[in-house]
């Protein structure tokens, strides 16, 4: 998935605890091959190569990522949307090949191709169908929590009763560590990522972190950062890092990034209403916000 995966699991056999890792991690990889657009032959790549021409039929569990991603754009209004894809890599490439903004108009017309609204859902034929040509899905902003989310079902599965899935930065902990505290979960300071500005002690949690200083684009001085802003095409501004915290994986990958282009006060509206997920938010300023169900140590 492009990302490094770190899997942590307490048990009084190591031989057993190494094989459980072991199916966690086939676990991922099988997830990865179902989602990726790095492989031609992916379900995902087929329903991208077939957008505005015919559905196509999937796994019935890519069809139900799909159904709740779709939920999500809607609780999000538009923030999060898989058809953010119709823009991926020929709009922006944050790398150090990137030298100069995109064309403005170039810009308008593939943002015409962002919208939830079209990815049409067939339950009783499993398929899908993207209504217009040069629309393409992609599963980046919830696909690292939903394989955190199905490896930790893996792992209790098997016996593991207490553990961490860690999806670069997007993890799910459960159970206690062997000393009997639960685990405590950094909150990354975006000037110095390597060291926590505060810190969190979670069970069968899962937390998030989506940070304009993760991946950027430095472009005549100014840096942009990797979050686009699916209406206008064009990266997000005034929020540095969000962090979500939340019972499932898959749901705090999904919102931490709608967070970001929602804006501070917005998307702290938004987490006040879900009464299971909690947000911290550091803007451009260094300023932080949190959600009103949360307390920081």
């Amino acid at each position: 998935m492009g990302n490094r995966f770190e899997i942590t699991v307490s048990h009084t056999d190591p031989g057993y605890a190494e094989i459980c890792i072991d199916a966690a991690i086939t676990e991922i990889k099988r997830i990865e091959k179902l989602l990726t657009t790095f492989d031609e032959s992916s379900q995902t790549n087929l329903v991208n190569r077939m957008a505005g021409t015919e559905a196509v039929e999937v796994d019935q569990e890519m069809l139900d990522l799909v159904k709740r991603s779709l939920k999500i754009s809607e609780i999000t209004q538009g923030a999060f949307d898989i058809t953010y894809g119709s823009i991926d890599k020929r709009l922006w490439n944050f790398d150090q090949n990137m030298t100069s903004l995109p064309d403005p108009e170039t810009a308008k017309q593939l943002v015409k191709l962002i919208n939830y609204r079209n990815v049409i859902v067939d339950e009783e034929n499993k398929t899908l169908f993207l209504k217009e040509k040069g629309m393409r899905i992609g599963f980046g902003g919830i696909g690292k929590g939903y394989a955190a989310e199905k490896a930790k079902i893996t792992l209790k599965n098997m016996g593991i009763e207490s553990g961490i899935v860690n999806a670069a930065g997007d993890l799910c902990a459960w159970g206690q560590q062997p000393n009997g505290d639960v685990w405590t979960i950094g909150i990354a300071d975006p000037d110095s990522t390597h060291h926590p500005f505060s810190s969190l002690k979670i069970t069968d949690m899962a937390v998030a972190t989506s940070g304009n200083y993760e991946k950027y684009a430095t472009i005549n001085g100014k840096k942009y950062s990797h979050t686009i802003d699916p209406k206008t095409g064009y990266p997000v501004s005034g929020i540095r890092s969000v962090t979500i915290i939340s019972t499932n994986a898959e749901i705090a990958d999904a919102l931490a990034t709608p967070v970001m282009v929602m804006g501070v006060n917005t998307g702290l509206h938004m987490i006040n209403q879900l009464p299971t997920i909690s947000c911290i938010i550091i803007d451009d300023h260094n300023k932080l916000f949190t959600s009103k169900n949360i307390k920081l140590s």
